[in-house]
């Protein structure tokens, strides 16, 4: 039976190539001469997180300007990143901000990838396999189909598809 997993997970090395350039750019750029601006990527496990540091929060949104131009020449989609954590301050005039990377689809978008693979009334299933959906039925071009209309539904997740199998 025909199937394929639809999953949340970034290019690593394009990831850590443009966080490298990024670091690169922020270290030589005269305007952050003198500053404390800066970035770092740290693996945890699975867990990865980018951390964005300088001396205001004006100066983070030029960091992480920079982050998201160097990702986008890269072909790093920007969705993979959460920008939602609040810029702290670490001690004198020093500011920080944790990013996280996303990977892995939770409990939640896999539902929702679920119910929009049940609403296409297409004759695919889907399953949910710990951080990844796994998608299957018996013609080959029902799965093609199903892929289209999940990018078309998930547009805020940069879903990708692997592991297709006939």
């Amino acid at each position: 039976m025909p199937s394929f997993d639809a999953v949340l997970e970034p290019d690593l090395v394009e990831l850590r190539n443009a966080v490298d350039q990024a670091a690169r750019e922020v270290a030589t750029r005269f305007d952050f001469k003198g500053t404390s601006a800066r970035l770092e990527l740290s693996d945890k496990g699975k867990a990865r997180e980018l951390t964005l540091y300088g001396d205001t929060d004006f100066q983070i949104g030029q960091v992480r300007e920079v982050l998201v131009a160097k990702l986008v020449k890269r072909g790093v989609d920007v969705r993979f990143l959460d920008f939602s954590a609040r810029i702290e301050k670490i001690g004198g005039d020093k500011v920080k901000q944790a990013v996280a990377v996303k990977t892995g689809i939770d409990a939640d978008n896999a539902k929702a990838i679920q119910t929009a693979i049940k609403q296409s009334k297409l004759k695919v299933q889907a399953q949910i396999q710990g951080d990844v959906v796994r998608v299957s039925g018996t013609k080959r071009d029902d799965l093609q189909l199903a892929i289209r209309q999940l990018r078309a539904a998930m547009t805020e997740l940069p879903i990708s598809f692997t592991n297709f199998r006939d």
